[in-house]
């Protein structure tokens, strides 16, 4: 299965000029034969916790637009939003289908609050799973790569592949490839990073998504600017490295939760 990350720029606080411009990169991804495009986190925005603006529901313009050309351009589309929610809204991220149906939506569990995010939204609690083509894929949002449970429940719910929508800054690059790796290697499955690019009034970004395989290895790495980035994804490449090292088998869950139990409060 051909996928896209597409590591662009979006205009500060326009989502519907952001929409326009994200039309090319269905056209581009559409004729290079890929069947998933996948945006940052808040492309349509950008990522600002300390923002009030462009909040809105599940049929607000980011999604309302994205459905309208994924079933245009018959791609399925992965793009991230505030979504309302009272008191604080949530980090969303929304899978659609070909035909315009969302297939799955998830919202950010661990929230940022380096970065205050925690002040402005409100974490989400469940996970997101969707099948596209045969893979199965699950979703998780930027800082959640520093939290390898979360991508140790997807492990076990049979997922191939991890889509992280971001907006991971230049300043801690080094680590976005490190858990990119790890989270991949320790699950045997494809973990691919999808990063913002460019100069916001919160921070610097300068790309580098990069998708790894389930043994960890980089497959795809973006440079700095806008770009289409392509990888494949072989659910077959995720069974077999399971069935042939089967780590799982020697994970030890029970004992686990009772030496957690045992630690001093």
């Amino acid at each position: 299965m051909r996928c896209c990350s597409a590591q662009i720029a979006g205009i500060w606080e326009a989502p519907d000029q952001t929409l326009e411009k994200a039309e090319q990169v269905f056209c581009d991804a559409t004729k290079a034969g890929a069947a998933l495009i996948s945006f940052p986190e808040q492309f349509a925005t950008g990522w600002d916790p300390a923002s009030n603006k462009n909040i809105e529901d599940i049929g607000g313009i980011t999604v309302t637009g994205l459905r309208k050309l994924a079933e245009e351009y018959s791609i399925a589309v992965i793009g991230s939003f505030r979504e309302t929610l009272s008191p604080k809204p949530r980090n969303t991220t929304i899978a659609i289908g070909r035909d315009g149906r969302i297939l799955a939506a998830y919202s950010k569990i661990h929230l940022f609050t380096p970065g205050h995010e925690d002040r402005a939204f409100t974490p989400g609690a469940g996970l997101a799973t969707f099948t596209l083509e045969g893979v199965h894929f699950g979703l998780a949002i930027c800082y959640d790569l520093r939290f390898p449970e979360l991508f140790r429940l997807y492990r076990r719910k049979g997922v191939h592949a991890v889509i992280v929508p971001a907006a991971w800054p230049e300043s801690r690059l080094r680590y976005w490839e490190l858990f990119i790796q790890s989270r991949a290697a320790e699950n045997q499955m494809y973990v691919a990073g999808v990063n913002t690019t460019g100069t916001t009034p919160v921070d610097r970004y300068t790309g580098a998504s990069m998708t790894a395989d389930p043994h960890g290895a980089i497959i795809a790495r973006a440079g700095a600017g806008n770009e289409l980035l392509y990888y494949e994804i072989d659910p077959l490449v995720a069974e077999c490295a399971r069935r042939d090292f089967p780590v799982e088998n020697d994970r030890k869950d029970a004992l686990y939760v009772t030496l957690m139990r045992e630690q001093p409060k």
